[in-house]
C-alpha cells in the first residue's frame, strides 16, 4: 500500500457555492460515518477566494492527518496550492461535488458516502504531479483561448442551478468573437517552437476536461509530463471538423492540432490574453509552466493505472 500510514484528525474544506444544493447532505453523511468510526474531524467552510488555501496552509503547520476537499476544482486548486506553500504533504481525499469536476471523475473517485468512507478508512494514497503556472500551481489544467474562460466566467449561481448546462449557455455567448480573433503567440520547449497565431492553447495533468473524457487520450497523473494540445488558426470548416473530432477522441490526429508531452513550456504573446487555471482566473500573459513530480498525495480506491 503506497504512503500507508495511520490516521484520526480529519480537515474538511467545505465550498458551499460548489454544484447543487445537495451535496451538503453527503458532506453531513460522510461526517457522520467517520465520526462513528473513531476520527477526529475539523470543518471549515469557505467564504472567499482563497480561504481554503489558507486554511490548508495552517493545517500544514498543525497535526492534522487528511484533509477532505468538498467542492470543484477551484476548491482542489486551491487545497493543492495550501499544500505546496505550507510544506507539508498532506494526503487529501477529493469530494468531488462542483459543476463538472473533471479531476475527480478521471480518477473514478467513489460518489456514494460509504464507498468515499472506504476509501479513506483503506488508506490506499498515489502520489500526482502538479503543475506550475508562474508562482501558481494547478491540479488539472491550465488554458487560454477559444472558450478557455468559460469556466471562470460563467457567475457561480448559475453554475449551482443549472450545472454543466451553464457552461454551454455561456459558451454559445462567447463563440463567435473569439473564433474571430485568434491570440498571436509565441510557444517555447523542448519539444515544440511556434510563433504564430492560434486558437487555443491547453496544458493538462489529467485526461478529463471540460466534463469531456479523454480530451488528453495519453496524460496520466504520475508520469512526470504535462500533455499540451494547440490548435493553430483556421478556417471555420477546420475548427467544425476539429469539434465533431474530440467527440470520439480523434482530435488529436487532425490537421491544425500539436498535441505532445513536455515538462516544461513557456508561453507569450503581444496580447492580453487571460489564461484559465482548473476553471478559475489566472492573471494574463506571459506564463512558464513546469511540471512539479509528486507534488500532491492523493486517496484513491484503487490505482487507475
Amino acid at each position: 500500500m503506497e504512503g500507508a500510514f495511520y490516521m484520526k484528525k480529519i480537515m474538511v474544506i467545505y465550498n458551499p457555492s460548489s454544484g447543487k444544493q445537495a451535496f451538503d447532505e453527503k458532506v453531513k453523511n460522510i461526517t457522520s460515518i467517520l465520526l462513528d468510526n473513531g476520527y477526529i474531524l475539523g470543518k471549515f467552510i469557505t467564504q472567499k477566494k482563497n480561504d481554503a488555501r489558507d486554511r490548508v496552509i495552517q493545517c500544514c503547520h498543525e497535526d492534522w492527518d487528511a484533509i477532505i476537499a468538498c467542492g470543484g476544482d477551484g476548491t482542489l486548486n486551491e487545497v493543492a496550492n495550501g499544500i505546496m506553500l505550507g510544506g507539508r504533504k498532506i494526503p487529501v481525499a477529493i469530494l468531488g461535488t462542483g459543476t463538472v469536476n473533471d479531476f475527480a471523475k478521471s480518477l473514478n473517485i467513489p460518489k456514494t458516502p460509504r464507498d468515499f468512507c472506504n476509501m479513506i478508512m483503506n488508506e490506499l494514497t498515489m502520489d500526482i504531479d502538479l503543475g506550475r503556472a508562474n508562482d501558481k500551481y494547478f491540479v488539472n489544467v491550465s488554458a487560454f483561448g477559444l472558450l478557455s474562460s468559460v469556466a471562470h466566467e460563467t457567475k457561480k449561481e448559475y453554475k449551482a442551478i443549472l450545472g454543466r448546462l451553464a457552461y454551454f449557455i455561456e459558451g454559445i455567448k462567447i463563440l463567435p468573437k473569439e473564433l474571430m480573433n485568434p491570440i498571436h503567440t509565441e510557444v517555447i520547449s523542448e519539444e515544440l517552437n511556434l510563433n504564430e497565431n492560434i486558437q487555443l492553447f491547453i496544458l493538462s495533468n489529467g485526461n478529463s476536461i471540460g466534463g469531456f473524457k479523454n480530451f488528453m487520450p495519453e496524460a496520466r497523473f504520475d508520469d512526470g509530463y504535462l500533455d499540451c494540445l494547440i490548435i493553430r488558426d483556421t478556417t471555420l470548416e477546420s475548427m467544425i471538423t476539429i469539434l465533431k473530432a474530440f467527440s470520439t477522441a480523434q482530435h488529436t490526429s487532425c490537421q491544425n492540432i500539436e498535441y505532445f508531452k513536455t515538462k516544461k513550456i513557456r508561453i507569450s504573446s503581444n496580447s492580453s490574453a487571460v489564461v484559465d487555471i482548473d476553471g478559475e482566473y489566472g492573471g494574463a500573459l506571459p506564463v512558464e509552466y513546469e511540471v512539479v513530480e509528486k507534488g500532491l498525495k492523493i486517496f484513491v480506491s484503487k490505482y487507475p493505472y
